[in-house]
């Protein structure tokens, strides 16, 4: 399974230099797993960077894959991390989300670079 962080997604929807590298997980649908949180990041940064109907056809994208909900589970985990790795609450939540699937996650943020189940690539 895979998941996409939002940097990743956004770098997908605008078209930017590493949106490629994005690709094959966010299009291979029946292995996506998309948080919750990761939809809110994307249409709060797509509403502010392009318009309502932008955001709004990319969340409608992000359905393709599977929703995961923030659970208990994934928000005690989340803030373990968090205070271990010194993480941002979405991060910390995405990554932790990432765990409890087996997911690998998909990202351009460079506190992710030398986790294991990682696949990263430097901003362009």
């Amino acid at each position: 399974m895979n998941i996409v962080d939002s940097s990743g997604w956004i770098e997908y929807f605008t078209e930017r230099q590493n949106a490629g590298f994005f690709a094959p997980p966010i299009q291979n649908t029946a292995r996506l797993l998309v948080p919750t949180i990761c939809v809110y990041e994307v249409f709060k940064r797509l509403l502010v960077e392009r318009n309502e109907d932008s955001a709004l056809l990319a969340v409608g994208f992000m359905t393709h894959g599977q929703e995961v909900e923030l659970t208990r589970k994934i928000a005690i985990n989340a803030a373990q991390i968090s205070r271990e790795l010194k993480l941002a609450m979405a991060d910390s939540i995405i990554l932790a989300t990432a765990r409890l699937h087996n997911a690998v996650l998909w990202t351009q943020d460079d506190h992710f670079k030398d986790l294991d189940g990682v696949k990263y690539i430097g901003k362009k």
